[in-house]
């Protein structure tokens, strides 16, 4: 049996945070009491494959990282929720797994990983309105965390993360490459762009967010890029100012609701109605207490912008607004209480992906995307301080220093939430500045 203090101190020196989303620093969570441990296998962005992939080639690994985060929290309950249509993965999970790990089969739905969904489809408990998983016993990760968390207990920093290259490629691709790489050198691996103007979508066609700067670095949050023309409509859409979306947002809302119909945080039974959030920017009222609130429980999937409003406005920019107005209240109402009970049509208002990635414009690019041994082998490498939830790391090296891939870069600052940052390349620190430490071979 190993002991809590020992896996949180080692996850900790291997700065192990959360593969995806918003990186939150896997330790804190590792010391945590709960009964439920739950390993998020669904991933469900469109034309993501990195988890996948990862499953079929690592599923004794990702196995011990669940069984290691179990015995740290105390969770009785091991569940693996990954979707039905991934058979091979699966195949080898439950063989990995043996006894003592359960398995929920989802069918082929779009958000299936937000782990509010899958925590109440997992265990029928609904997270408190404005709480997290560990609220009602839960905690979740998705597949590479726990692969990183085995890893961590070897000694293993995280110096690499795996993500896939798709969409207007010559070869859809999913790599493992040193944190810090450039997109533009991940690109290569996929054969590079098919189009001549590029810009991608980083972490997805849903959630992720546009990257225009090819020299910008690869993460441990990296989940993939999505390769596209700059002029594609997602391209436009995630580029728009929130002065333009504002502006849409007054000028085109008809009212429909179906941003609220078919919001999957709704539908479980949370008091989030984006079709209100957007009527309250018409008149300003957003402002006013009562308003911003039905924004709070937004989750960004983007269903309510990309996939429900028949005019194409973004009522998912507009939750997030209401967020950033909330926050700056001088008085804080309390998020309001969620129903109880998801909507008796929840299940029938599932998003299918086949429609979404047709409704997205994706269809010629919704091909596999297979794990390839090709690396990249970056000569330079750009480490963010902040790659997590958390006060960025504190640089532990100076400029001209030499370093070897696993060496402590960048700690966690005393007393704060952090994760910390490991040279991915041997070589010597070339500079530093508030953001990011450089390091060249």
């Amino acid at each position: 049996m190993v002991a809590t203090g020992e896996v949180v101190d080692r996850v900790r020196e291997a700065g192990v945070v959360g593969a995806g989303g918003a990186g939150f620093p896997s330790h804190v969570k590792l010391g945590a009491r709960v009964d439920t441990y739950i390993a998020n296998a669904a991933e469900c962005e469109p034309l993501l494959y990195k988890d996948q992939e990862l499953m079929k080639r690592h599923a004794a690994e990702v196995v011990e990282g669940l069984r290691i985060a179990m015995a740290s929290t105390g969770a009785s309950r091991g569940v693996i929720a990954i979707k039905k249509k991934y058979e091979t993965a699966t195949a080898r999970l439950r063989e990995a797994a043996g006894s003592g790990i359960d398995f929920y089969l989802y069918d082929n739905f779009y958000p299936a990983g937000d782990e509010v969904i899958i925590v109440y489809d997992v265990t029928g408990r609904l997270i408190p309105a404005g709480g997290i998983p560990l609220d009602v016993g839960c905690a979740v990760n998705n597949v590479e965390t726990l692969i990183n968390v085995a890893r961590a207990m070897r000694g293993t920093p995280v110096t690499h993360t795996a993500l896939t290259v798709a969409g207007a490629v010559h070869e859809p691709v999913s790599v493992v490459v040193p944190v810090g790489t450039s997109a533009r050198e991940v690109l290569h691996l996929a054969g590079g762009p098919t189009v001549e103007h590029v810009a991608l979508l980083d972490g997805g066609a849903m959630m992720g967010s546009a990257l225009l700067d090819l020299s910008a670095p690869v993460t441990k949050r990296s989940g993939g890029y999505i390769v596209l023309a700059a002029d594609h409509k997602l391209i436009r859409r995630k580029t728009l100012s929130e002065e333009v979306n504002v502006h849409i947002s007054r000028s085109a809302c008809d009212q429909c609701s179906y941003c609220t119909e078919l919001c999957p945080r709704y539908l479980l039974g949370y008091a989030i109605e984006p079709h209100k959030v957007m009527r309250s920017v018409g008149f300003a009222g957003e402002r006013e207490a009562g308003w911003a609130e039905l924004g709070l429980q937004c989750c960004e999937c983007s269903v309510c912008d990309l996939y429900a409003c028949p005019e194409d406005l973004p009522p998912k920019d507009m939750c997030v607004r209401s967020k950033k107005i909330w926050r700056a209240l001088p008085t804080r109402p309390a998020p309001i209480p969620n129903r109880g009970k998801p909507h008796p049509m929840r299940d029938s208002r599932r998003v299918p992906i086949p429609r979404l990635v047709e409704r997205l414009g994706l269809t010629e690019w919704n091909v596999p995307a297979p794990m390839t041994e090709r690396t990249a082998h970056p000569t330079r490498v750009e480490l963010r301080l902040s790659q997590h939830i958390g006060s960025p790391a504190v640089p532990v090296v100076s400029p001209g220093d030499s370093v070897r891939v696993g060496d402590v870069v960048g700690e966690i600052p005393e007393g704060k939430l952090g994760a910390r940052v490991h040279a991915s390349i041997d070589g010597r620190v070339d500079r530093i500045d508030d953001k990011s430490i450089w390091l060249v071979s």
